[in-house]
């Protein structure tokens, strides 16, 4: 690439979280028998007449301030003409001119430097049907027609992959922590067009740009352009044409490939929707749902930083996801010293929620009792890999960590005269160790550590035992 400069947009497609769709009573869920959730509206029948759902406007607009969107009081419906089998009206109800909430921005940093992305537009439009394939022929599913969606169209100031999903995670971070939307991106909550072409560096104008669609994780986002940008590259070295199309990232063979030549915004022949009045919100309800924000992600991380004294890495880890801060929170509320309880949520706890395929919240282990097992290895009462040990248990069955202690025989020696005995029969045992130690070979500590943890059956405190040895060698 050292000849050519990547020039990427996003066009990310969040599903709103509202009980029905956009324009009908319908309601909108993930896993309902194929057609279960339609009515004449979302189906398309002739006559059907669409009615706005408030809610929606509302959180579209909630994600317009979050994004540093100007919001419009004032602005339109229309009709985006195309044809899919799986879009029944035939045109696509969307926002053209004036979308909803434009001209935002995002600062995004990776490895150190800062890049502020620009938000061209954040409009309100439903979605499409799914066309389900297989056995020699094709079926269509409308329970997804008609849910409400924002689509938030960034500038192309992004200049690299990394930049790209980064931007994705911030995006997703922000629209889950003010509720806007659930986030899953398996179930198609959050999704994203890519956006890239090449250009020779230092030039102004744009190359030939590509679509590639319906990208649905950060890796995804990340590797479907990392593909894009080095066939592109390879097109131009090679003098071949960039074509202007929409493509498809196959996550399996990790490439893009070509699936129809890419629409320009006239070709959709935008007009506005006669069915639907203009949408109109007054600013009194916008400086009410402004006042009403909740914390957003990177004052919160940088909050966790200053309160709790967590570092960086720890901070964005937990405010990553919404219900993970709230959870940490909610912990060190019961008692739990902070870092051990950001080191336990990391090691343990995210881990088992993910392999579980739960929220935090659903957990049926409470922050109370991830306080309790904090306090037990800050106490010493039971050491960091024996919190390991049991997490698992505790997680899935909600229990007492000191009664499970207990139970299982795993309180930690920490009496001194016990952990002396062991120390003196450690060092009786290994004259020659002793010897190598008080010679220089100050890294035999460990090996020490390591017979008086196996003397204990390991329920020594290692901290304890540590000073111990030290003090007991240089004598």
């Amino acid at each position: 690439m050292a000849s050519y400069e990547a020039v990427i947009g996003l066009e990310v497609h969040a599903q709103l979280k509202t009980a029905s769709k956009l324009f009908c009573s319908c309601p909108v869920g993930f896993g309902a028998q194929p057609n279960e959730h339609i009515c004449e509206v979302c189906a398309g029948f002739p006559g059907a007449l669409p009615r706005l759902n408030e809610k929606a406007v509302e959180l579209a607009v909630r994600a317009g301030i979050a994004l540093n969107c100007t919001v419009n009081g004032y602005s339109l419906f229309s009709r985006k003409n195309y044809f899919y089998p799986d879009l029944p009206d035939g045109f696509q109800t969307s926002q053209f001119e004036p979308p909803i909430c434009e001209h935002g921005h995002l600062e995004v940093t990776v490895n150190g430097e800062t890049t502020r992305v620009g938000i061209t537009r954040i409009h309100l439009e439903n979605d499409a049907g799914k066309c389900v394939h297989g056995q020699g022929v094709t079926l269509v599913d409308l329970n997804r027609a008609g849910t409400p969606l924002i689509e938030i169209v960034s500038e192309p100031d992004i200049r690299s992959a990394e930049e790209a999903a980064e931007y994705m995670r911030q995006v997703h971070a922000i629209l889950v922590a003010i509720g806007t939307t659930d986030g899953n991106m398996e179930e198609g909550g959050l999704r994203c067009d890519a956006n890239v072409s090449l250009r020779e560096k230092g030039a102004e104008a744009f190359g030939t740009r590509t679509e590639t669609k319906n990208l649905n994780s950060f890796r995804n986002v990340q590797r479907a352009i990392e593909y894009e940008i080095e066939r592109q590259k390879s097109c131009l070295e090679d003098g071949e044409p960039i074509l202007q199309e929409t493509r498809l990232f196959d996550a399996v063979k990790q490439v893009t490939q070509a699936m129809r030549s890419k629409e320009d915004a006239h070709d959709y022949r935008y007009f506005p929707n006669p069915d639907l009045p203009p949408v109109i919100v007054p600013e009194k309800i916008i400086a009410a749902w402004r006042a009403d924000m909740p914390e957003l992600p990177a004052p919160r991380i940088a909050r966790f930083i200053k309160q709790y004294g967590l570092n960086d890495d720890e901070a964005r880890t937990l405010v990553a996801e919404k219900g993970a801060a709230d959870y940490f929170e909610s912990a060190v509320a019961k008692g739990g010293q902070p870092r051990r309880v950001a080191a336990l949520m990391q090691s343990d706890f995210l881990r088992e929620c993910a392999v579980a395929g739960i929220a935090p919240a659903e957990a049926a282990m409470a922050p109370d009792k991830l306080a309790e097992l904090a306090a037990l290895v800050d106490s010493g009462a039971i050491s960091g890999r024996m919190a390991h040990e049991i997490f698992p248990e505790l997680f899935s069955g909600g229990a007492s960590p000191e009664a499970l202690a207990r139970e299982r025989g795993l309180a930690q020696v920490s009496d001194a005269g016990e952990l002396d005995r062991l120390v003196d029969e450690a060092l009786t045992e290994n004259p020659d160790e002793v010897a190598g130690y008080k010679s220089g070979k100050t890294k035999l500590l460990a090996f020490f550590v390591g017979q008086v943890m196996r003397k204990s059956k390991g329920k020594a405190n290692p901290a304890l035992v540590n000073n111990l040895l030290i003090k007991k060698l240089a004598e």
